[in-house]
């Protein structure tokens, strides 16, 4: 059985990005691209918006308020070029343009929930904000894990992660300092239908 791992990275105000930022909000480190070079190979899950965003940049579209690529940025989008992918989309049309993609436009929930329970890899999801929430409330997330850099992003974040999310209890499974700065937190998530009544003995 597959195991799926929700995978963000936000400023410290829960943005998935920001207007104006370079990628990495520009402050990854030696420690955190390392530990992002030994992550293990995964299929990685997107909704159709990330899916034009980021082929977008594999085909050479620089984000918007920079000239070029950093080469962080490079290899960030390479990798993800490699790897397998899944889109779900009812908008887009085949075939994908980007190396490595599958266009499932069955409902994403039921179509992971498949995917689970007949695959042995991991599944990762990337960006794809309401993916994730839907992903979360179906009970199909095994891992949640959050890399928070340090930056607000008061004025001009984007993406906020977890408006419309369910209440969730979270156990930490996993913790980690990259470069001093950078905050990594994961955990094994669990939908509640209402707040706890009392504090667990």
């Amino acid at each position: 059985m597959s195991e799926l791992l929700v995978d963000f990275i936000t400023s410290l105000d829960g943005y998935a990005s920001g207007e104006g930022w370079p990628g990495f909000w520009g402050l990854e480190g030696p420690e955190y691209l390392a530990w992002l070079s030994e992550q293990p190979e995964v299929t990685y899950l997107m909704g159709a918006n990330t899916y034009r965003l980021m082929s977008g940049f594999a085909a050479g579209e620089v984000p918007s308020g920079q000239d070029e690529f950093r080469p962080e940025e490079e290899a960030s989008v390479d990798e993800l070029t490699q790897a397998s992918k899944v889109v779900f989309s009812s908008s887009l049309e085949e075939p994908l343009t980007w190396a490595n993609s599958t266009l499932v436009r069955d409902d994403a929930v039921e179509a992971v929930r498949v995917m689970k329970s007949s695959g042995s890899g991991l599944l990762s999801t990337i960006g794809s904000l309401s993916l994730c929430r839907s992903l979360l409330r179906a009970g199909l997330v095994d891992r949640f894990r959050v890399v928070m850099f340090p930056v607000i992003t008061g004025a001009t974040g984007a993406e906020r992660i977890y408006d419309g999310y369910p209440d969730v209890a979270l156990e930490m499974i996993e913790h980690r300092t990259f470069d001093g700065r950078i905050q990594l937190v994961e955990y094994k998530p669990r939908v509640l239908e209402h707040p706890p009544l009392g504090v667990p003995a």
